[in-house]
C-alpha cells in the first residue's frame, strides 16, 4: 500500500503530465491537414475567387506541371489575384537537392507561365497552411476577401521566412 505523501506525489506528476500534453494539442486544424504531416492528401487545386475561371484553370494546369517532378509527392496550388502559392512536399530521399529542385520548379514556372506571380515554398508549414485555406475554401459561404486575406497572410508568412 502507498503512503500517502507517495500518493499526493504520483497524483501530482499525473497531473503535470496531462497539462504538458494537453499544450500540444493541434487547435484548429483541420482533418485533412493534420494527415497531410504524414501522408500525401492530393488537395485539389484552387483559387480564391472559383469565379475566375481563369485562375482556377491556371492552378489546375500549374498543379498538373510541378506533380511531373519525380521528387515531389505531394502539390498544393491556390491562385489569388495576383499571386499564386505553391507548396510542396518533397520525398524523403530527394530532400538532399532541395534547392535545385527549387530552382527547377521556379525556372519552369516563369518558363510556362510568364507573367505570373508565383510563390514557390517546400516548407511543411506552408503547405499545411495552403490545405486549411483549401478546406476552408470548400465552403461555398467562405467569403472571397477573407480567402485572399489568408492567402496572402501565408504569402507573407512564406516571405518571412526567407
Amino acid at each position: 500500500m502507498m503512503k500517502p505523501i507517495q500518493a499526493v506525489k504520483a497524483l501530482i506528476a499525473m497531473v503535470l503530465i496531462s497539462a504538458g500534453t494537453a499544450g500540444c494539442s493541434f487547435g484548429k486544424t483541420t482533418q485533412e491537414s493534420r494527415a497531410s504531416m504524414i501522408q500525401s492528401v492530393n488537395p485539389a487545386p484552387g483559387a480564391t475567387n472559383d469565379f475566375n475561371h481563369e485562375k482556377v484553370e491556371l492552378a489546375e494546369k500549374v498543379k498538373k506541371d510541378i506533380q511531373a517532378f519525380e521528387e515531389l509527392y505531394d502539390v498544393a496550388v491556390i491562385a489569388g489575384k495576383e499571386d499564386t502559392l505553391v507548396a510542396y512536399k518533397v520525398k524523403h530521399m530527394k530532400r538532399f537537392g532541395m534547392k535545385r529542385i527549387e530552382k527547377e520548379i521556379n525556372k519552369k514556372l516563369e518558363k510556362n507561365y510568364p507573367g505570373e506571380n508565383f510563390i514557390v515554398s517546400s516548407d511543411f508549414k506552408i503547405f499545411i497552411e495552403a490545405v486549411e485555406l483549401q478546406e476552408k475554401m470548400k465552403n461555398p459561404a467562405y467569403p472571397e476577401k477573407k480567402a485572399e486575406k489568408q492567402l496572402q497572410k501565408i504569402i507573407s508568412l512564406k516571405k518571412e521566412m526567407t
